[in-house]
C-alpha cells in the first residue's frame, strides 16, 4: 500500500493521503511506541499528535519520534477530535488513542474498505474476537458497552459489534461533514450514531486489543463518563428522531391519564356522578400533555427533515469540493 504524507488531500503526484490522528493527554509512557508503530506500518502517512494539556511531556516525546504535534487547550477528547477534523486535510483518516491498546498492524485492514469504496467509516471491533474481555479487567466497561449497543440497536435499528472503540478510520467527506458536538469521551458514541442516522456506509474490522501497560492509567471514569454517554444518546435521540421520542413520551402520558380516568368514567357510567373531580381533572391533564407531546414531535420531525435535506446538499457540495463521486 503506497500512501503519501501530506497536509493536503492529495499530493502533486495524485497519490491518496492518509492522516493518523492521535488525541493525547498524559501518555508519555506509550506515545513513542504508538508513533513508531504507525510510522513502521504506514511509512507514507502523516502522523499528528494533538496534545490536550499534558503535563508529562507527551508532546515533546511525540515530536522527537517524528510526529507533527499540535496543542488543543480545550480539555476533552471530543474537543480535540473536532479541531483535528477542522485542521487536517487528507483522503483518509485513522483515529487512534495514544495509550498503545490498539495495534498499528491493523491499520491497513481498516483502510481497505475505504480505499475500495466499500465504506465511509470503519470501526475497529475489539469485542468480536474476545480480546477486550480477556485483556480489560475494569469493572462495568463491558456492561456499559453492551448497554450502549442495545440502545443504539433499539433506537436506530443498527447493531454495532463495538460502539466505544477509539480505533476508527473514515474518509474525507465523512470527516468534513461531521458536526462534533460532544466535548469528551462521548465522541465515539456520537460518531457511531451520526454515521447510522445519516446513512453512511459502515464497516467493522475485528482487531486485537491489549490492555494498557503497567503504569499507564485510563482517563475514562466508568460511571461519570458512562452517564455522559447515556445523556448523549438521549440528546441525539431527541435531535435525530424527535417524532419517535415524543410519541413514546405522549403514549406514556396518555396511559397514565387513562389509569386515572377509567375508574372515574366507569363510576360516571354507572351512577351518573363524578365524585372524584380532582382525579378527573388530573386524568384530562395527562391526556392533554400526551397529545401536546405528540404534536411537538410532529413539528420537530418536520424541522429535522428540513435539516436533513440541507445536510445532504452540504455533503454533495463537499463531495464536489473533494473531487469525489457521490454514492447512491
Amino acid at each position: 500500500m503506497s500512501l503519501e504524507a501530506a497536509d493536503n488531500t492529495t499530493d502533486r503526484t495524485g497519490k491518496l493521503s492518509v492522516a493518523v490522528i492521535i488525541p493525547c493527554y498524559n501518555e508519555a509512557l506509550t506515545i513513542a511506541k504508538v508513533v513508531d508503530d504507525f510510522k513502521r506500518v504506514l511509512p507514507d502517512a502523516s502522523i499528528y499528535v494533538y496534545d490536550n494539556n499534558s503535563t508529562d511531556g507527551t508532546g515533546d516525546i511525540a515530536r522527537e519520534h517524528g510526529a507533527q504535534v499540535r496543542v488543543e487547550r480545550r480539555q476533552g477528547k471530543g474537543n480535540v477530535v473536532r479541531q483535528m477534523m477542522r485542521d487536517i486535510d487528507a483522503d483518509y483518516y485513522i483515529m487512534v488513542d495514544g495509550d498503545d491498546t490498539y495495534p498499528a498492524e491493523a491499520a491497513p485492514e481498516l483502510l481497505a474498505p475505504l480505499m475500495n469504496d466499500e465504506a465511509d467509516m470503519v470501526v475497529g471491533d475489539r469485542l468480536s474476537n474476545g480480546t477486550y474481555g480477556e485483556e480489560n479487567d475494569r469493572a462495568f466497561h463491558g456492561f456499559g458497552n453492551n448497554l450502549v449497543r442495545f440502545l443504539i440497536k433499539a433506537i436506530y435499528g443498527f447493531e454495532f459489534s463495538d460502539v466505544m472503540t477509539g480505533y476508527r478510520a473514515y474518509n474525507e467527506v465523512f470527516a468534513k461533514s461531521m458536526p462534533v458536538l460532544s466535548p469528551g469521551f462521548e465522541i465515539e458514541t456520537e460518531l457511531s450514531i451520526h454515521a447510522v442516522d445519516k446513512r453512511w456506509r459502515i464497516a467493522e474490522v475485528p482487531i486485537d486489543y491489549r490492555d494498557r501497560p503497567e503504569g499507564s492509567e485510563s482517563k475514562l471514569n466508568t460511571f461519570s463518563d458512562g452517564m455522559k454517554v447515556l445523556m448523549m444518546i438521549l440528546s441525539l435521540f431527541k435531535d435525530y428522531r424527535p417524532l419517535a421520542l415524543f410519541s413514546l413520551l405522549g403514549l406514556l402520558l396518555c396511559v397514565v391519564g387513562l389509569l386515572f380516568g377509567v375508574p372515574v368514567i366507569w363510576e360516571f357510567a354507572h351512577t351518573g356522578l363524578v365524585p372524584k373531580l380532582p382525579t378527573a381533572l388530573l386524568a384530562v391533564a395527562f391526556i392533554f400533555l400526551g397529545m401536546l407531546s405528540f404534536s411537538c414531535g410532529l413539528i420537530l420531525d418536520t424541522v429535522v427533515k428540513g435539516a436533513r435535506k440541507q445536510y445532504e446538499l452540504e455533503v454533495t457540495r463537499i463531495y464536489e469540493e473533494c473531487g469525489k463521486t457521490t454514492h447512491a
